[in-house]
């Protein structure tokens, strides 16, 4: 196996040769390619994973005494050329040997798709604790910030699937990367319910009601690529396919979507809640996530409250069973949600990794809905709570700016009334 590897990783020819290295050795990446492929699932893999990770890594030593370097270059106050060439060695020498494996790789026919299946191997180990330590998680790294510069926008192929798509596109995309489902509609949706119900081909009497774009689903088929920003690429892609179709050739048939929405799931909204109820006193009487006649209609409803038996409702589901546990919860649930999406952060993000990472594409926080998923996996992650993301696609750029700059979260009246009522009933 280091046999294979000292063959296989590219020696770092040395600094300022780069344009004089040997062309790429194809056919010993191939070799690696086949003899991993070859190799079982788990163990066997992790194994060579971890060797590859731990000694075809970047040359410490190397990069410390480069380090020490630049720091003389910049204590004798030497000319900023010689200074710029330490730190340009520096970087150099920063770069992981097996880089150069995975590039050769990438070049080979069906090379990209190895490289996203063996980091699926590296995200699966190092969940399962098969593979760990920093090297690993490094190379890991490294691997999936690769495969971010590889699947641009310019590389990616978007296809329309449709009821009326032939069956030459539906095998094309028989392993997609990533499916983003869209719904056309009449109206913003607030019940994920609704659409999947709905669903259906679009007849030509119906074209005129839509005025809507809604973002139901968004899912990576590739475990490898987790962490690789391609819903980012994805809806800017659809919005604007769906923009030339209503000023170009489908101009005719659906000229009034102007709507770009999401009805997006809430996910750890339960558990981060369930987890503040801990945190608080025992008994709901002196909780102040409550309102007083909150608490007095729960109390009539469950016999007791104390913060152990909404928990208990929580966890196990049951308090959808009765109507009016759902009533009495509505209004403190959503506040409650809406404080978890708009005020509770990460190093000044939002916390919720759905609400960043359309925050970050410049969408409003438009609007939480209740019972939207009242399927199990709905109820549990997020007590069947939904939110709307809303994309003005003329200020997508500033609200995005405004919330990478300042950290400043652009909501709609609803929301931002939930949360002040949040913060006028708590003292968090």
């Amino acid at each position: 196996m280091e046999e294979l590897l000292s063959r296989s990783v590219p020696p770092l020819p040395p600094y300022g040769t780069k344009e004089k290295a040997p062309p790429p050795a194809e056919l010993r990446s191939a070799e690696f390619m086949r003899y991993y492929r070859g190799l079982a699932a788990g163990p066997p893999r992790a194994e060579l994973l971890a060797l590859l990770a731990r000694d075809f890594g970047v040359d410490h030593g190397k990069v410390a005494e480069l380090s020490a370097k630049v720091l003389q270059a910049r204590e004798q106050q030497r000319e900023l050329g010689a200074l710029l060439q330490a730190e340009d060695r520096l970087r150099y020498y920063l770069k992981p040997r097996y880089r150069g494996l995975f590039q050769q790789l990438g070049r080979l026919e069906g090379g990209l798709r190895f490289l996203v299946e063996l980091r699926g191997d590296l995200v699966e180990g190092l969940a399962s604790k098969a593979v760990d330590g920093p090297h690993v998680k490094e190379m890991s790294g490294v691997l999936k910030n690769m495969l971010s510069e590889w699947f641009s926008t310019g590389f990616l192929n978007l296809e329309r699937v449709t009821w009326q798509s032939p069956c030459e596109v539906l095998q094309k995309i028989r392993e997609p990367l990533i499916v983003l489902h869209v719904a056309l509609t009449s109206d913003i949706s607030s019940s994920i319910q609704a659409i999947v119900k709905e669903i259906q081909p679009l007849e030509t009497e119906d074209a005129d009601k839509i005025t809507t774009a809604i973002f139901y689903s968004i899912s990576l088929t590739q475990q490898g690529l987790q962490g690789v920003e391609l819903g980012t690429y994805l809806i800017k892609r659809v919005v604007k396919e769906l923009q030339v179709g209503v000023q170009g050739a489908h101009k005719k048939e659906l000229p009034q979507i102007k709507t770009f929405s999401t009805l997006s799931p809430i996910p750890g909204f339960t558990k981060w809640l369930v987890g503040l109820l801990s945190s608080q006193t025992k008994e709901l009487e002196k909780n102040e996530l409550f309102t007083e006649s909150e608490r007095h209609e729960l109390s009539q409803i469950t016999g007791d409250c104390t913060t152990e038996t909404l928990k208990k409702l929580l966890n196990n589901n049951e308090w959808v069973r009765s109507e009016k546990l759902v009533s009495v919860l509505h209004l403190p649930l959503m506040r409650l949600c809406a404080w978890y999406l708009y005020g509770e952060k990460h190093r000044g993000y939002a916390l919720n990794p759905v609400a960043n990472f359309h925050l970050q594409n410049g969408s409003v926080l438009w609007r939480i809905n209740w019972m939207a998923d009242t399927s199990p996996r709905g109820i549990s992650a997020a007590c069947g709570m939904m939110v709307n993301y809303r994309y003005f696609l003329e200020d997508t750029a500033s609200n995005s700016a405004a919330y990478l700059g300042t950290k400043a979260i652009k909501a709609s009246e609803q929301v931002l009334s939930l949360v002040s009522q949040f913060q006028q009933n708590s003292k968090l």
